[in-house]
């Protein structure tokens, strides 16, 4: 969502910082409180702390409420945009220094429209990696495993212990994987036929 001017120049009467939940995108939450807001409450990304505006008169149940919702929200939108090539390459390299000491290096890594059975590939002798356009629109943090996971293979070309442990280091596989999972399973539901008062 994006900032307010109005509310972003005016003099919070509280402020409060914390630490996001799990997997949130950002490295901290500050919630804004302000006695000329009524109702609304907004959200915006300031670097890597998401800001969170509310009425001043909420209590501290309502605000963890909607700073949840305005999580969401943000991430739903930042979701929906699409990276380009240099975008994947650029958020490769964060990954791979955050969470592999910079050792995975891939040569080229490109959005590719052929593969609709996997997620991504990885040719680790090329230095390759290609992520299915399916991934494309979803949350970040899924992108984010499918990246490490291709990122991974650089380091490990197999499926063993060490490949495995590597991925350990990222809080999100596990969800991650279930989210894949459930697309797939999703996919595989018998489609409903269409009525005639459609």
């Amino acid at each position: 969502m994006p900032a307010d001017p109005l509310h972003r120049a005016a003099k919070p009467q509280r402020s409060t910082t914390s630490p996001p939940p799990s997997g949130s995108g950002a490295s901290a939450i500050e919630v804004r409180r302000s006695a000329r807001r009524r109702r609304t409450v907004s959200a915006y990304r300031e670097g890597d702390r998401t800001v969170v505006l509310i009425p001043a008169r909420m209590s501290e149940a309502e605000e963890q409420r909607w700073v949840t919702v305005m999580l969401d929200k943000l991430a739903a939108q930042e979701s929906k945009r699409v990276l380009g090539d240099t975008e994947l390459s650029e958020r490769a390299e964060r990954l791979s220094a955050q969470y592999f000491e910079g050792r995975a290096r891939p040569s080229s890594i490109r959005w590719v429209t052929n593969q609709n059975t996997r997620w991504g590939s990885c040719t680790p002798s090329e230095g390759s990696i290609r992520l299915s356009h399916r991934l494309q629109g979803m949350p970040e943090y899924v992108v984010d495993y499918v990246l490490l996971h291709e990122l991974a293979h650089l380091l490990v070309p197999g499926h063993g212990p060490r490949f495995w442990r590597l991925l350990e280091a990222y809080p999100r596989t596990e969800r991650a994987r279930g989210y894949l999972e459930g697309v797939v399973a999703a996919d595989r539901l018998p489609r409903m036929p269409a009525t005639g008062d459609e």
